[in-house]
């Protein structure tokens, strides 16, 4: 069995085609590969990685696990290097197409542990990084997280003053502001 495994953070990366840029990594040097995707962010708890878990039961002995990245494989330098034993016990060849073929000899254990522990380093300075970015950012007194408004305030009040002689729909038709937001934006000044 030839089992690939594709994993993406967010149903944003699902659908901006990282899954098939996995695959299409994946089947360019396995063709035969099954394939199982999950979306899974690298900050829930393992168990939640249903397909991977399954996954890796499923896998028997001469069974080869291929991964587009290894940072698509673990979270953590113990998580990986506990996955990694478990399927070199049983076996199971794993290819991390950017690394290569892992093995069971004592440098292959030494480099697959000190890209694992970069990997999570990096992992951890990204997630520093952006913390701290968001407090900096806090500091400033016109600061709002999310996604910015598409509408000034501006634009919402005369929509909302023309809806006194048309329907939402002519108003939305105008003004390009949908039915949903000036419902909203009339309900919060209620």
């Amino acid at each position: 069995m030839i089992a690939g495994y594709i994993r993406v953070s967010s149903r944003g990366q699902a659908d901006n085609n990282s899954f098939e840029e996995q695959e299409k990594v994946i089947k360019s040097k396995y063709p035969d590969a099954k394939i199982y995707k999950e979306v899974f962010t690298a900050t829930k708890a393992t168990e939640d990685r249903q397909i991977f878990n399954s996954l890796i039961e499923k896998l028997e002995p001469n069974s080869i696990l291929v991964v587009s990245k290894l940072d698509r494989f673990c979270r953590n330098t113990i998580e990986g290097l506990d996955v990694i034993n478990l399927l070199l016990k049983r076996k199971v060849s794993i290819h991390i197409l950017n690394m290569g073929m892992i093995d069971d000899s004592p440098m292959g254990k030494l480099i697959v542990t000190v890209l694992l522990a970069f990997a999570e380093f990096e992992r951890n300075m990204i997630v520093e990084r952006t913390t701290r970015g968001k407090e900096i950012a806090r500091q400033d007194k016109n600061f709002r997280e999310g996604r910015p408004k598409k509408f000034t305030e501006k634009q919402l009040t005369l929509a909302l003053s023309l809806l006194k002689n048309h329907t939402y729909k002519q108003v939305e038709e105008m003004t390009g502001i949908s039915k949903s937001t000036l419902v909203r934006t009339k309900r919060k000044e209620a």
